[in-house]
């Protein structure tokens, strides 16, 4: 069923093998960043209950009959057919077999919703919009993978201009959007923003959210970006916007973005340290891709070359998707190190104890990249290698300029040539 034109995926491979060793794979991630594509990809048959009144009759009275078809069979929009959870995992305990359902959605559901556990039953991959390597805008050529297993840092350029790296940021990685004009997909992705705003996200048959303070909270993350700004930072920050008045409205909105993965946090990284400086714990927020916070803030490629410092925040939106989409690849985490002497690591990728490598982000200026260099060795210099290990690579990303490692291994990669 896989529709025509589909681009290969990263999870792909994740999808293979979880519906090889599973009964069920609930695939998440924001609306229209291709789950349903990649859904169809592997699913002998499907039906999508984002038309439910159509089927609503049928669903009250037997959701078990959707589960009727070959396999495996795609749920698409599962999340809005009541009781349709636990005949799915039901139908898994009777049929014994795995790879039967794929169920893709764009909402978190509730425990209410999966009330019974999907433990032994169901597998969980998570969808993001596409990386540069997916969308054939990096090459590939250096394997973060590989990095991390010792591998060389070097490759052929191309050269990337800075102007093509604002152009990447402003388009996005959204499948329906990659052959965009950078504008254009902007344009689009403001209105994806609106239907969010205008939409009872959380589906909890609470009181749908005000659009107009929604809106307000959108923006100011954008405007937030890549930081962990306080609840309070955002309703100082919309007060004449018409934004939430107190925390609490604004940590209801915040849940509710996070439940349609329009953002994702980013948390701290829990690190043996030698000196006795403290870590920070509040996680960082990041919109699912760099256009939503581009759109956000009417970016434009040229509106951002001429303010360096908003395209080096977008520009690490983007490489942080990235390194989640490859990261997960391999099984790794992804986190962030800042202690209270104002030291940063931008992203630490973790495999347990013992197993972790640094990433700074950084347009790609000389003066910037040898900045990155010296944090990533003091980071490396203030943690106990004897409880968390070596690093096992240290690395500058860059959104240009040359590939290259230092004498002491670090290496300086730029994005666009940087694959799982």
């Amino acid at each position: 069923m896989a529709p025509p034109g589909y681009l290969p995926r990263i999870v792909d491979k994740q999808m293979e093998d979880a519906l090889r060793s599973s009964p069920a794979v609930v695939v998440e991630g924001p609306r229209a960043c291709g789950k349903t594509w990649t859904g169809r990809k592997f699913a002998k048959s499907m039906v999508r209950f984002d038309e439910l009144e159509a089927t609503r009759l049928s669903l009250e009275v037997s959701p078990s009959s959707f589960l009727a078809g070959e396999v495996p069979r795609l749920l698409d929009e599962w999340h809005l057919a009541d009781g349709l959870w636990n005949a799915m995992r039901h139908a898994c305990d009777d049929r014994g077999s795995n790879g039967q359902f794929i169920l893709a959605g764009s909402i978190q559901p509730t425990y209410a919703v999966t009330d019974h556990s999907g433990a032994g039953r169901v597998a969980r991959l998570r969808m993001r919009p596409m990386s540069l390597f997916e969308s054939a805008d990096s090459t590939g050529s250096i394997s973060l993978s590989g990095l991390l297993g010792g591998g060389p840092c070097s490759a052929d350029p191309p050269e990337t201009a800075l102007n093509r790296v604002a152009a990447l940021v402003c388009r996005g990685g959204f499948p329906r959007f990659v052959d965009m004009d950078p504008i254009d997909a902007r344009d689009r992705m403001a209105d994806y923003l609106k239907d969010i705003a205008m939409l009872d996200i959380a589906g909890d048959g609470q009181p749908a959210h005000d659009p107009m303070k929604m809106r307000a909270v959108i923006s100011s993350l954008a405007r937030n970006e890549t930081t962990s700004a306080s609840h309070q930072t955002i309703v100082n920050d919309t007060r004449n916007t018409g934004g939430p008045s107190d925390r609490e409205t604004v940590r209801r909105y915040l849940d509710r973005l996070i439940e349609a993965f329009v953002i994702e946090p980013l948390f701290a990284w829990s690190a043996h340290l030698r000196s006795r400086v403290t870590l920070r714990s509040k996680p960082k927020r990041y919109f699912a891709d760099p256009s939503l916070a581009g759109a956000a803030l009417g970016a434009s490629p040229e509106g951002l070359l001429a303010d360096l410092p908003s395209l080096g925040v977008l520009f690490e939106s983007l490489a942080i998707r990235d390194l989640r989409a490859y990261a997960q690849a391999m099984q790794a985490e992804l986190r962030y190190y800042h202690d209270s002497k104002n030291l940063e690591v931008d992203a630490i990728l973790t495999r347990g104890q013992g197993d972790w490598a640094g990433v700074e982000v950084k347009l790609g200026s000389p003066t910037a990249v040898q900045a990155g260099i010296a944090s990533l060795r003091r980071v490396r210099d203030k943690v106990d290698t004897q409880q968390a290990g070596e690093p096992s690579r240290l690395i500058v990303l860059t959104a240009v300029g040359r590939a290259f490692e230092t004498n002491d291994d670090i290496a300086v990669v730029p994005i666009t040539l940087l694959g799982p």
